[in-house]
């Protein structure tokens, strides 16, 4: 899943990105209006945390760009105004959520999530596929019953892996869905997370690779 965060305050945009990406969410960060459009139209992002007071192109303006271009990104507009006219003007833009500053990382990691369940088809409370059995609200991996300690990337992998459930999922997308935008198109950080991600999950193998295609779990 794909986050973009606006905001102008480097301090607090890097600590909602670090934040998020502890529940295995691939986040970007843009600390201007321009820049973000730039990402948005360059990248598919599932949830945008938008702060309304960007220098450069406006939150209000990045908001109405992204509404009218039709895209399935779900934006929560944050903002030190706390006035309710606020809000309903925030709201009124095409936002589907609020947040007023100062916040909790909690709430703000719990109104992603919300938005995230409603930008695809809700996944089932706990994927089973192979013998493994991954619960995303306990960011738990049992594999026949056993413990599988993951890292955030091979969860965010595995997670992809078992919502395709026994479709074949490319290296690219991988890459799109796991990783930011700063990783390299040409690296090979598929195949070596993938090589972890099997030898932890341990005999028999249940990934397979589908040469020329990409990866499944049969």
């Amino acid at each position: 899943m794909r986050i973009l965060v606006a905001e102008d305050e480097p301090l607090i945009a890097d600590a909602v990105a670090e934040w998020l990406r502890r529940d295995a969410l691939a986040v970007d960060v843009a600390y201007d209006g321009d820049t973000a459009l730039e990402r948005l139209g360059v990248d598919e992002y599932d949830v945008l945390v938008l702060d309304r007071d960007l220098p450069g192109v406006c939150g209000d303006d990045v908001c109405r760009a992204v509404v009218e271009s039709g895209a399935r990104t779900r934006i929560l507009m944050l903002t030190a105004a706390t006035a309710v006219r606020d809000r309903v003007t925030g709201l009124g833009l095409g936002a589907d959520d609020y947040l007023i500053k100062p916040f909790a990382f909690v709430e703000l990691s719990a109104r992603v999530q919300a938005l995230l369940r409603r930008t695809r088809p809700a996944d089932p409370p706990v994927l089973e596929r192979g013998g493994i059995r991954l619960d995303p609200a306990r960011r738990e991996v049992r594999r026949d019953g056993h413990h599988v300690a993951l890292s955030r990337k091979e969860f965010a992998v595995l997670t992809e892996l078992l919502r395709a459930d026994g479709a074949v999922v490319s290296a690219e997308d991988l890459l799109e869905r796991a990783w930011d935008c700063n990783i390299d198109p040409f690296t090979n950080v598929v195949r070596v997370t993938m090589m972890k991600l099997r030898r932890k999950l341990g005999d028999p193998q249940v990934i397979e690779t589908v040469p020329g295609a990409g990866y499944r779990i049969a």
